[in-house]
């Protein structure tokens, strides 16, 4: 079974850090970190990736923007961001497939969301 792979996008370096580390751990996924937009933006020209995960607060291009353009481009990607704030409703704007966490959130909380994503794929596959 080929490997989910997973873009993380954090400004945060220590964050970045670990959760990417915990990401990596996991024998399904194939994990690439960067720490803003615009440099997950170039990224993606070059290869798209299965799961964005992005911060929404980002200097410069903010997770949201990243996310908007990647959807426009790709409207059936799969997005993950994570927020200091609830995003209810401007989730349902954006599509079936973006989901958010809340900061600080439970390393398990975070698994659960990319099981579930990982098994949509799947099942689109």
């Amino acid at each position: 079974m080929p490997q989910t792979r997973i873009l993380y996008v954090e400004d945060n370096e220590d964050l970045r850090d670990s959760i990417a580390m915990l990401l990596e751990e996991e024998p399904g996924y194939a994990v690439t970190v960067c720490g803003t937009g615009e440099e997950a933006l170039a990224l993606l020209a070059q290869d798209d990736c299965d799961i964005l995960i992005t911060d929404v607060g980002l200097p410069g291009l903010s997770g949201v923007e990243l996310a908007q353009q990647l959807l426009a481009r790709k409207p059936a990607q799969h997005v993950l961001l994570c927020s200091g704030y609830d995003m209810g409703g401007e989730l349902a704007a954006m599509g079936p497939h973006v989901r958010a966490l809340t900061k600080p959130f439970e390393v398990d909380e975070l698994e659960r969301l990319l099981q579930e994503m990982v098994a949509a794929l799947r099942s689109a596959a």
